[in-house]
């Protein structure tokens, strides 16, 4: 029998410091959960209705776009904090934390542009676009549908999110520097976020499916993000490999 093992400093840089770059991420991470918040809080961006949100456009344009670049700022930390994760976890497995970081990415992308059928209902409201030959009527309906099309866009990140976690939660539990009850709440957040994709496409009148989803994506993300800022790991802890034949 023989040993494969790889210590957590084979493949990193001298400069490479695990117990910052875990702070960091957890930092960062917290930073992005407070940003959607914001935007959720403030400008209706994220789970509220179409309604809801149309109406905040037309009452409160100022909070809608201070939640729209509260959204567009926590996409920004969403991918920082995924290449912090990727620095951290990459010495457990080179491939594993480079897919995390592309699935990171690309809902990012995605969901970045689903936020922009939203400028088009804000430039209702803007003067020097002419919009005269359109009734009043029409015009909301217009922005309905604009709203629609980025709730569609909306959820469709999540199906990029839910894949992102599965590599995330693997990497935590073969790190061997991080709690594996991390891991596997990361794995079944991953499921949940997939009920919720699969649950808003496909069963939109059964909402209640998904509000689990929330309550694990709260529990697990934030535990994480708290874990990671409060406890750091330590610089010494070599990560889990297994024994090969």
């Amino acid at each position: 029998m023989t040993i494969t093992t790889r210590t957590a400093t084979s493949s990193m840089p001298s400069s490479w410091q695990p117990n910052t770059t875990a702070r960091w991420a957890g930092g960062l991470y917290l930073a992005y959960i407070v940003a959607n918040v914001v935007a959720s809080v403030t400008g209706r961006i994220g789970l509220s209705d179409a309604q809801t949100l149309r109406q905040t456009i037309a009452d409160n344009e100022s909070m809608f776009r201070i939640g729209l670049v509260a959204a567009l700022a926590s996409a920004l930390l969403f991918v920082v904090t995924a290449w912090a994760l990727y620095t951290l976890l990459r010495p457990v497995d080179d491939t594993m934390a480079l897919l995390l970081l592309v699935l990171n990415a690309v809902g990012v992308a995605v969901q970045c542009a689903s936020y922009l059928p939203l400028l088009a209902v804000l430039a209702q409201g803007d003067s020097s676009v002419d919009l005269q030959a359109l009734t009043g009527t029409q015009l909301g309906g217009l922005a309905m549908l604009s709203i629609t099309t980025y709730q569609v866009g909306f959820v469709t990140a999540q199906l990029f999110f839910s894949a992102w976690l599965f590599p995330l939660g693997w990497l935590v539990l073969r790190s061997g520097f991080l709690p594996r009850v991390l891991g596997w709440i990361l794995l079944l957040d991953g499921v949940a976020v997939l009920i919720w994709f699969l649950q808003t496409l496909l069963a939109p009148a059964y909402r209640a499916i998904s509000y689990p989803a929330w309550v694990v994506g709260f529990v697990a993300e934030v535990g994480l993000a708290l874990w990671l800022l409060i406890k750091g790991v330590h610089a010494d802890t070599s990560p889990q490999h297994p024994a090969q034949a």
